[in-house]
Formats: C-alpha cells, sequence, structure tokens
C-alpha cells in the first residue's frame, strides 16, 4: 500500500501547484517557552476554504476525466471536505452534491450553498451523510469523493507533510489532528518516509473519537457522534475502511484525547497569545501542548488546520463559556 501511495503523494505534490496555497510555518514564541523547543505553527488555516481539505479535494477532483467531472462529484463531510471540494469542482469545472447530517454547524453549510454546490441534509452524523451520498452518486452515475478514506485524499494531505519537511528540516516531533485519519495518514506518511525518527502524535477530542476507539479494539468500530467544541473530529472512520486505519495504527507514535475544556482553552491561546481564529479542531495541538501532555525532545510542528469556526461559538469559548 505504502509505494503506491508516496508514488501519488509525489504526484499530487505537482499536479496541486496553483491550485492550492503552500501555507506559512511560524514560530510560536509563546509556545516555544513553555515546551523548552522550539514551537512552529503549519497554518493550513491559511488555505483558501480556511483548512487543510483543499489539498485532497483538489488533487481527487483534478483525477477525473470530462465526463466524470460532467457527471459531478458527491461526498459526505462534517463541513470542511464539502466545502473544499465544492471549491475544488467549482475551480475544475464540476458539479458537486455535499451531504451534511444536522451536526454541522450552520456557517458551514452556508459556506458550501455559496460554492454553487447542492447541499443535502440528513441525519445526525456523518455515517448517515454517507450513506445518502453513496445513494446519490450510484443513482446519478457521479463519483464518490469520500472525505479520508480514499488514496488521492491521503496523496493531498500528504503534501502537507512535504511542506513541513522542507520549511523545517529539523522536525522532530508532529502534531495532527485526528478523526478518520486522512490528514493524520497523508502528514506522517510523507514525513516519515524521508524521517523515519520523527515522532507523529495524533490529536483528538475525548467525546466520540472514532478513531482512537477502533485503534483500542484493533479494527473499526462505531460510537455515537457527540456534540464538541472540535466538531471537525466528529464521525466514524467506516467499518469497511480501506487505508486509514491501517496507515493510523502503523504511524501513529501516539493519539491523545482531549476533554473540551483544554480544548477551549487551546482556542483562547491561539487569539490572545497567537492572534489565530480557528475552530476546535485546529486548537486540540496547541492544547495538547498547554496540558502537557506530551514531553517534546526537540523542534515540534503543530498542525493548525482550519480557521472556520462559528463567531457565536468563538465568542462564548473567549468568554469561558461552551466547555
Amino acid at each position: 500500500m505504502q509505494p503506491i501511495l508516496l508514488d501519488q503523494l509525489f504526484d499530487a505534490r505537482e499536479r496541486i501547484r496553483g491550485l492550492v496555497r503552500e501555507t506559512p510555518l511560524e514560530r510560536s514564541a509563546s509556545l516555544s517557552l513553555l515546551a523548552g523547543v522550539p514551537v512552529w505553527l503549519k497554518l493550513e488555516s491559511q488555505q483558501a476554504t480556511g483548512s487543510f481539505k483543499l489539498r485532497g479535494a483538489s488533487y481527487a477532483v483534478a483525477q477525473l476525466s470530462e465526463t466524470q467531472k460532467r457527471l459531478g462529484v458527491v461526498t459526505a463531510s462534517t463541513g470542511n471536505h464539502g466545502r473544499a471540494l465544492a471549491f475544488a469542482a467549482q475551480q475544475q469545472g464540476a458539479k458537486a452534491v455535499v451531504c451534511l447530517s444536522h451536526m454541522v454547524p450552520p456557517n458551514k453549510v452556508q459556506a458550501i450553498r455559496e460554492l454553487g454546490a447542492e447541499v443535502v441534509i440528513v441525519g445526525h452524523s456523518q455515517d448517515d451523510a454517507q450513506v445518502e451520498a453513496e445513494r446519490i452518486a450510484q443513482e446519478q452515475g457521479a463519483t464518490f469523493i469520500p472525505p479520508f478514506d480514499h488514496p488521492h485524499i491521503i496523496a493531498g494531505q500528504g503534501t502537507l507533510g512535504l511542506e513541513i519537511l522542507e520549511q523545517c528540516p529539523e522536525v522532530a516531533e508532529v502534531l495532527v489532528p485526528l478523526s478518520g485519519g486522512g490528514l493524520f495518514a497523508g502528514v506522517a506518511l510523507g514525513l516519515k518516509h524521508q524521517r523515519p525518527a520523527i515522532r507523529a502524535h495524533g490529536i483528538s477530542m475525548r467525546c466520540g473519537a472514532a478513531m482512537y476507539a477502533s485503534l483500542e479494539a484493533g479494527h473499526p468500530v462505531e460510537l455515537d457522534e457527540r456534540p464538541s467544541l472540535a466538531d471537525s473530529l466528529g464521525g466514524g472512520i467506516g467499518l469497511n475502511n480501506r487505508y486509514t486505519f491501517d496507515l493510523v495504527r502503523e504511524l501513529a507514535d501516539s493519539v491523545l484525547l482531549l476533554d473540551e475544556p483544554i480544548i477551549a482553552a487551546g482556542i483562547r491561546h491561539a487569539y490572545h497569545e497567537e492572534r489565530l481564529v480557528i475552530e476546535g479542531a485546529a486548537a486540540v495541538g496547541i492544547a495538547a501542548l498547554l496540558e502537557r501532555s506530551i514531553k517534546p525532545r526537540g523542534p515540534v510542528v503543530i498542525v493548525i488546520s482550519g480557521r472556520n469556526v462559528d463567531n457565536g461559538q468563538h465568542l462564548r469559548v473567549l468568554n469561558g463559556a461552551n466547555e
């Protein structure tokens, strides 16, 4: 599996040039002081759609034939992947349908509609949305592009790992938000194939962390999706997971779970100390350092995965609520 994915990862690096931004890597003075080693923030929040998801979506759409683009693409999402796919489809001349559950925040739903995609709201979990997306794809002859468990998605996200290594060759550890595993698998693969000693830590919320529960069980399992400040990390990994479960199991040096108050602290730290407005899922790496869940041994890169937080929720968190 890995040699094929590695080939696609380097192909993705070339194919998505001009479609996505090479995002900045900025040193955090406050976190470096706290950790006792240099800490860098990889600002995927500065992508055009506000999250890393644009990488995988752009590469997946770029693989399609003109006929496939005309028939369209369909996906299920907790918000950011749907927004990225809608943007990539618009950019590359394809139509898009995005299926979302009622758990997805209204700001993310509206952003997808504004990009011209058809939005279907169904059920109360990403799994419910995925069932509907697969049905629509079969009915319309469209291409189903999943949010994480697909080689093109993993390879696209993996270009982030290549960028990190180019920008910070001395990186020793990387902290990556972990949900379905597409981001984590791609980044860890992109880093470790060149520097196997780099330690990759997956960070998630404690309530409803499906990948963590699956790793503990030794196989993919289902969990109830529950409200969290890190809503982008919600959803299952799929009982028929083909790629990300095995890759995360192989490449993760640790998987850490955070309670809601520490995620809120990460959001507040990002705002007050780093001048960043980010969503809960993007704050988990910062939060893990604040909680001292990790004792870093060298330069650390934290992936700041997205900025698409509801303004009202962000204000409540800054005021000490929503924990």
